[in-house]
């Protein structure tokens, strides 16, 4: 089971959002929060392998609350599930340390499909954030420390930008699994980046896209 914690100051969202994943065979929502001090409090308590992150709630944003798990363990995987694409909420959101940003438009099953994929190690970015990291990017002063990735890593950092899950881009490089993951993880250590989510930032800050 996939244990999710759910912050979100709307209690009708949360009971609707809940309901459906409660009824998953693999996701159990072991707790809800109506703020980010609420949130913070829950995430480090139960350490649930999960937290579902709005931005705007009362006492304390999303990001704020990112923030305060992020520095008291690091491990955490927080999915951001927000109305919002303005730049002052989407780049501090995973700068913060969020490793997927969602919109809340999104359907219950895209969410519930988010979690297993975040949980499994992976990044989920909407279309739109993609572009709004490309475009944030683009302005920042560059680094080289992509030079000292192999022309398969560079390949598979590509296939990152894109989407692409670790049994995807297997598949089109006919190259085995545990080969990827094993590729992905000389890629962040290159990178010096912690996760997925960072290393798409990277190749955008460094028009490597």
């Amino acid at each position: 089971m996939i244990n999710v914690l759910f912050a979100d100051d709307h209690e009708m969202v949360r009971i609707g959002v809940s309901a459906y994943l409660s009824a998953q065979p693999d996701i159990n929502v072991a707790a809800e929060a109506g703020d980010g001090g609420e949130a913070v409090r829950l995430s480090l308590e139960l350490k649930p392998d999960i937290i579902l992150m709005d931005l705007v709630m009362d006492e304390m944003d999303g990001i704020e609350a990112t923030k305060r798990i992020i520095a008291e363990w690091p491990e955490a995987k927080i999915i951001v599930v927000t109305s919002f694409l303005d730049d002052e909420k989407v780049y501090p959101a995973l700068e913060a340390g969020a490793v997927s940003y969602m919109l809340k438009t999104s359907k219950a099953s895209e969410i519930a499909k988010a979690i297993r994929k975040t949980y499994e190690g992976e990044s989920i970015l909407e279309p739109e954030v993609t572009g709004k990291i490309m475009n944030r990017m683009r302005e920042k002063p560059a680094d080289h420390l992509h030079d000292h990735l192999t022309n398969r890593e560079m390949e598979i950092l590509l296939l990152v930008t894109q989407g692409k899950s670790n049994q995807e881009i297997a598949n089109e490089l006919y190259i085995a699994l545990k080969t990827v993951k094993v590729h992905i993880s000389n890629i962040l250590g290159k990178l010096e980046v912690q996760d997925r989510t960072q290393a798409v930032i990277y190749a955008f800050k460094h028009n490597l896209v």
